[in-house]
Order: C-alpha cells, then sequence, then structure tokens
C-alpha cells in the first residue's frame, strides 16, 4: 500500500481544500493514521480502510454550505472515480465507496461494514481531545462566533448555541460524538480524549470565574 498511499496524498494535495484549517491536510494525515491503527486492532481490510480513509473529503463542503449533507456521497463518487482512473483494484471500490458516504454526520448513514465504521471512527476521533479543541476553536475564528458567553459560558441556564458561542459546540456535537463511536477501540481512545476535553473546560472555568459543574 506504501506507493498507492503516495499517489493518495498527492491527489489530496491537488484538491481544492479551501481555507478551512480543520480540513487541511494534516486533518487528511492524522485520520489515515488513526484509522490505520484501528484497523490493526479490529481486523479491518487495509486495502478499503486505507484509500477510504485519504479520500474521505475528496469534496470539500464548508460547514455552513447548504450543501454540506451531500459532501460525503459527492466525495464516495468523485474518489471511486479517480481511484478506477488509477487502476485501483476494483473489488476494493464498493466498500470505499460506501466508507466514504458513511463517514459524514451530516449524511447520516448508517455504516454496513468494520471498514465503514473504522473510517468514520477515525474522522470523529479527530474531533476530539487535544486537536479537537484546537480544530474547534479554528473553525469558530475563521466563522467569527465568539469563546463563550460571559454570563453563562457553560449554558448552565440558557438554551445552548453553538452558532454564536464556541465553547457550546463541546456540549452540541463533541462530548456527544463519542457514543457515536463504532468500533472497540475507538470508543476507548474517544473516551480518554473526551475527558481531556472535560479538564480543559474545567481549566477555563477557573480561569473566567465560572466553575464547571
Amino acid at each position: 500500500m506504501v506507493d498507492w498511499e503516495k499517489q493518495f496524498e498527492e491527489k489530496v494535495l491537488s484538491l481544492d481544500l479551501g481555507n478551512d484549517p480543520a480540513h487541511d491536510l494534516a486533518h487528511f494525515r492524522r485520520v489515515v493514521t488513526t484509522a490505520k491503527t484501528l484497523a490493526h486492532e479490529e481486523g479491518a481490510i487495509l486495502e478499503v480502510v486505507i484509500p477510504a480513509a485519504w479520500l474521505h473529503d475528496f469534496i470539500n463542503v464548508p460547514k455552513n454550505d447548504p450543501r454540506r449533507a451531500q459532501a460525503s456521497r459527492l466525495s464516495a463518487e468523485a474518489a471511486t472515480d479517480y481511484l478506477r482512473s488509477v487502476g485501483y483494484p476494483r473489488e476494493f471500490l464498493e466498500g470505499i465507496y460506501h466508507a466514504i458516504e458513511a463517514h459524514s454526520f451530516s449524511a447520516n448513514i448508517s455504516t454496513q461494514s468494520v471498514e465503514a465504521a473504522i473510517v468514520q471512527d477515525a474522522d470523529r476521533l479527530d474531533g476530539l481531545g487535544a486537536i479537537g479543541i484546537a480544530r474547534c476553536f479554528s473553525v469558530a475564528g475563521l466563522l467569527k462566533r465568539k469563546i463563550y458567553d460571559p454570563v453563562d459560558p457553560f449554558g448552565v441556564s440558557r438554551q445552548l448555541n453553538d452558532l454564536e458561542y464556541t465553547v457550546d459546540h463541546f456540549f452540541v456535537k463533541l462530548f456527544r460524538t463519542v457514543d457515536t463511536l463504532k468500533t472497540r477501540s475507538g470508543k476507548q481512545e474517544g473516551i480518554r480524549r473526551a475527558e481531556y476535553m472535560r479538564e480543559f473546560l474545567r481549566t477555563l472555568g477557573k480561569e473566567i470565574g465560572h466553575e464547571l459543574q
């Protein structure tokens, strides 16, 4: 797979990744690394997992774009077309297509294979832990969202609104991500990363005078 991976990385470099710091080349590399780890632990087919992980965001649609829910299907179609064009073994294309199409939150497609579950877990794990915190605030800055509500930063007595306050996104989506992880090894890693994020919020609360309960 080494030679194939070189081609996949070169292809990712040629894509229009936009200006989203959470979906740059480093994101693709992290997802691939995590997917490989999960694949070895779960006994999955690497010939499906690796190209699906490299090409999972083949078509970049910003989070605030109305076409967001279509992004994974568009990526699956474009990625498998590309793989056909470079002569990748056809017996793996159906599995790759499904793994890419099912990886997205927005698509809301059930994973039907361990390979799809792994690619989905690897992508979602990248939204958790230290890198998850960094990505969350990077995207929020790009979208010009406030860091937190100064009166009620953790949404104790108000409705959460992550379109306005970045910290709200931890509670609206990120912590809930752990419950969506499919593989045993992915869940274990997700729990560890989520606890790191809670510790970050506890520290933030102390610094701003609002203890996290």
